[in-house]
């Protein structure tokens, strides 16, 4: 038997932070369901595979294997055919071509396959685009944190510096802004806010007040 909490939201919304906070907090495993679209954008980009290739893209998933684990400091590493490329999948080339990517139906299809094998009979918490939609519609909490779009390409921008991302404030905002239209038109797996899922603007809200309003929901749903 598992529990599933399921936290949806475009960029820059705080839905990874949250995650990872609440994680280690609540004894929850971690499952970055963004970072598995990434690992198939960075594995066309090392193969030399343009984003209008669909068929060369679609034919990487034979051979893609993607695991998740934490560290030894409780952090979570993403493992792409065994090698750790937590940081790679967050570089400004991979970032350009993720939402396209996630966008092809059967890379689609493929890495919902993958986050539900890797959250089955485990206690999770599971952030993403249609996570309370699509890929775990049966969630047992269902979160959907969003925010203006100027914060949010803020936020992104400040992120990306602390982790020596080099992206200007201007790219940043317009690759949101690119995103959001393009999640929300996908054919699978659109950004959308599902009927009962609760809704929390963090455009004015600090980290610690959405994890506190977060955790509550979680608190009194495991009573």
């Amino acid at each position: 038997m598992s529990f599933v909490v399921a936290i949806d939201g475009p960029a820059g919304t705080g839905k990874g932070t949250i995650t990872n906070l609440l994680s280690k907090e609540m004894g929850l495993i971690n499952i970055d369901t963004g970072a598995t679209y990434r690992c198939v954008a960075l594995q066309a980009i090392r193969n030399n595979i343009d984003i209008g290739e669909k068929d060369k893209i679609i034919k990487l998933l034979d051979n893609i294997n993607i695991n998740m684990e934490l560290d030894s400091e409780g952090n979570l590493v993403i493992l792409l055919n065994g090698e750790d490329v937590s940081k790679e999948i967050r570089s400004k080339e991979v970032t350009k071509i993720v939402s396209q990517v996630s966008s092809i139906v059967e890379v689609r299809l493929k890495m919902v396959e993958v986050q539900r094998n890797l959250a089955k009979g485990k206690d999770v918490i599971m952030e993403g685009r249609d996570i309370t939609t699509y890929v775990f519609p049966n969630a047992d909490v269902k979160i959907y944190l969003d925010a203006q779009e100027d914060e949010r390409a803020k936020r992104r921008f400040i992120q990306n510096k602390e982790n020596g991302i080099e992206m200007s404030y201007e790219e940043v905002l317009k690759n949101i802004q690119i995103r959001d239209e393009n999640d929300r038109h996908k054919e699978i797996g659109s950004l959308k806010i599902a009927d009962d899922a609760t809704y929390i603007d963090t455009t004015n809200l600090s980290i610690d007040q959405v994890k506190e309003k977060v955790a509550t929901l979680i608190m009194e749903k495991r009573k």
